[in-house]
């Protein structure tokens, strides 16, 4: 089968072996697949292992084979992939074992993915192949940040720096969906009208004075992913005694903040990364009430996925990169 991977210290498509289902396992032959951040981080923290390792954690596509044990799925049957690997039950933080599909696993960048029968639900009827290829690692992420450690509520005002990712374009439909308010920054014009455009109140310059632009805002809620570029930005913002979730870092990972200033406004801060399979479900749950759909920003194929590499880390993007792999 075809496939994406990193080998040697390099990303390339290769010819590997097509998997084949042990007890309890599913082999899924995936339509789409799609881009996210970590994607672009694993070549770096591999280095220059030799051994080829298939990249990806978000897919969609239909059971090929099951192997001994599994009840509740059979061939033919349309599924998305649970890239949050066995972390089952709503818990403060992931339990021992957890992993993000796409590393040390092989991942969905292929024609083809042997995986435990737990790690895969059944596709939402109402997503075309694309968009539900799109929303288990983000979605989840989002909804994880924004309901069971943000515990956003209607009438709160939820503040998220960096509008154009993936995960921001859930937490934004999220929490409109309940009926929060929601601004959000960009440096570009065209990421602040798209915002706009599938439900942002409020988008405003990432380069502006926040303080003076939200003097009349208050901010119950901010969703932090960028890091050290807006990390204290955002907490000036924030209302005293407001919550911040981070659940991320494209700037500078290392943040210094003044203490004193965060014990006495009585600040929460948050960690948060991806969610469990329970929280999946809710999040899908949700997603089918409220008829959300993902935003996809573009789909290259499998053969360009390089391309779709080089497109995400430029930051072009607002919403989701796709792959598509099936011929």
């Amino acid at each position: 089968m075809k496939a994406f991977v990193h080998e040697n210290g390099n990303l390339k498509v290769k010819i590997m072996d097509e998997p084949i289902a042990k007890k309890d396992e599913v082999v899924v032959s995936i339509r789409y697949a799609g881009l996210n951040r970590r994607d672009l981080y694993i070549p770096n923290r591999r280095g220059d292992n030799p051994d080829p390792l298939i990249l990806g954690s978000d897919g969609a596509g239909v059971i090929d084979a099951v192997g001994d044990g599994v009840g509740n799925f059979q061939i033919g049957d349309e599924v998305i992939i649970n890239p949050s690997l066995r972390w089952y039950e709503k818990s403060d933080a992931p339990p021992e074992g957890f992993d993000i599909l796409g590393m040390p696993d092989h991942g969905t960048f292929a024609e083809k993915i042997v995986i435990s029968a737990e790690q895969v639900e059944k596709k939402p009827a109402y997503l075309s192949w694309d968009e539900a290829s799109a929303i288990a690692l983000p979605a989840l992420t989002g909804y994880r940040a924004l309901f069971t450690k943000g515990q956003v509520k209607a009438g709160d005002t939820v503040f998220i720096p960096g509008a154009g990712s993936g995960v921001a374009t859930y937490v934004i439909m999220f929490a409109k969906n309940i009926g929060a308010k929601v601004i959000v920054t960009s440096r570009s014009e065209k990421k602040r009208e798209q915002a706009i455009h599938i439900g942002a109140d409020m988008a405003i310059d990432t380069k502006s004075d926040w303080v003076e632009e939200l003097k009349n805002e208050t901010i119950d809620l901010v969703i932090e992913s960028v890091g050290e570029a807006t990390f204290n930005r955002s907490l000036e913002v924030l209302k005293k005694g407001g919550r911040m979730v981070t659940f991320g870092a494209t700037t500078e990972d290392t943040i210094t903040f003044n203490l004193r200033s965060f014990f006495y406004g009585q600040y929460q801060l948050f960690g948060s990364t991806m969610g469990s399979k329970e929280e999946l479900r809710e999040m899908l749950k949700h997603m089918e009430k409220h008829q959300t759909h993902p935003v996809i920003d573009c789909t290259y194929t499998l053969d360009e996925a390089q391309k779709a590499f080089d497109y995400l880390e430029a930051n072009k993007q607002f919403g989701k990169v796709i792959l598509k792999i099936e011929s």
